[in-house]
């Protein structure tokens, strides 16, 4: 591994770029983080301070600011981007598409230009199992449909993976990576850092603990008649320090090689909702009253990868099972930031 190569975070202070920042940290890069603290804190960057036991980089910056962040190249030399920074509620998305469109998609074209301008062509893009179309047959693997989504949230990833396709074929410098996320949970064992978005969140750790701390008074529930084993959605759940050494191995073992390479990164395995929320309080001790409503839109019923190309290429696998999950999400508990 080459050591102190500087690697530039947008969104770094959100959820999963948090934790990658600390792998990154431990595995001898030198992560810098760009964020306009919009669905995050600033918190964060003394939470990452204390696990770390040194100063964080970090700049407040919108990526839209084309001149600010041409003004980070030209201090630091990047190597590379990995590109986190976007709004993530599928909720959300299906009620203000505009901002969506606006956010996701605007900062991602100014950050290319950037990168373009300053001559730095080696990105990983943080996507998502919502490009997938929902009605094929399961498990999803890297070649399984997409483009058929079903809400905007999932539409703008689509847009993106096909803007870094299109730039990389016009162009053989570009080495572009496209990690597709299935359902990223916990936090790391510290419980200093956390899915803990600044807007409504309709995740369902987040919600599982503002129930558990008593800021809500149950959890609700978006539908129980699916076809599933006990009528609730399934999930293919990631414990999110894996899913942050999966940017390690990108980085690490297949060098970034040109052109697009995409990875679907879960554990192959699902959790319906009922079935999360007790093995929660089974390794807790909290029980967590829900309430059944009407299925949301925007949902599928189960979203599931097939992960065998990280492993066979990158030789990654995601190693935390539910339960570590879960003793993990106990120490945030503790945490009266959260």
């Amino acid at each position: 591994m080459k050591k102190n190569k500087n690697i530039l975070l947008t969104g770094g202070a959100g959820y999963i770029g948090a934790h990658t920042f600390v792998a990154l940290s431990n595995n001898g890069y030198t992560p810098i983080i760009i964020d306009n603290f919009s669905n995050s804190s600033i918190e964060v960057i003394k939470k990452l301070n204390k696990i770390l036991k040194k100063k964080v980089i970090f700049y407040n910056i919108d990526l839209r600011d084309k001149s600010k962040l041409l003004s980070i190249f030209k201090i630091k030399k990047i190597d590379s981007v990995i590109h986190f920074a976007g709004l993530k509620s599928v909720g959300e998305s299906l009620k203000e598409p505009m901002k969506y469109f606006n956010n996701n998609i605007q900062s991602t074209i100014s950050l290319l230009e950037c990168m373009q301008k300053k001559k730095v062509f080696k990105i990983i893009f943080s996507s998502s199992a919502t490009v997938y179309d929902p009605k094929q047959s399961l498990p999803w693997n890297e070649t399984s449909s997409t483009g058929t989504t079903i809400n905007p949230y999932g539409t703008s990833k689509y847009i993106i993976e096909r803007i870094l396709a299109d730039l990389a074929s016009s162009d053989s410098r570009w080495k572009v990576k496209i990690a597709r996320y299935f359902n990223p949970i916990s936090n790391h064992s510290s419980g200093l850092i956390s899915d803990n978005p600044r807007c409504i969140s309709d995740n369902l750790i987040p919600s599982i603990i503002k129930v558990a701390k008593k800021k809500l008074p149950y959890l609700k529930v978006y539908g129980k008649n699916y076809n599933t084993k006990d009528g609730t959605c399934i999930r293919d759940y990631i414990h999110v320090m894996d899913l942050a050494e999966g940017h390690i191995a990108m980085l690490k073992n297949n060098k970034l090689t040109k052109g697009v390479e995409v990875y679907n990164f879960g554990n192959g395995k699902g959790f319906t909702v009922l079935e999360v929320i007790k093995e929660f309080e089974k390794q807790t001790g909290i029980l967590i009253p829900i309430k059944f409503i009407a299925r949301r839109k925007g949902d599928v019923p189960i979203s599931l990868c097939s992960p065998n190309k990280a492993y066979r290429n990158l030789s990654w696998k995601a190693r935390r099972n539910l339960k570590e999950c879960m003793l993990n999400i106990k120490m945030v508990l503790k945490n009266k930031w959260l």
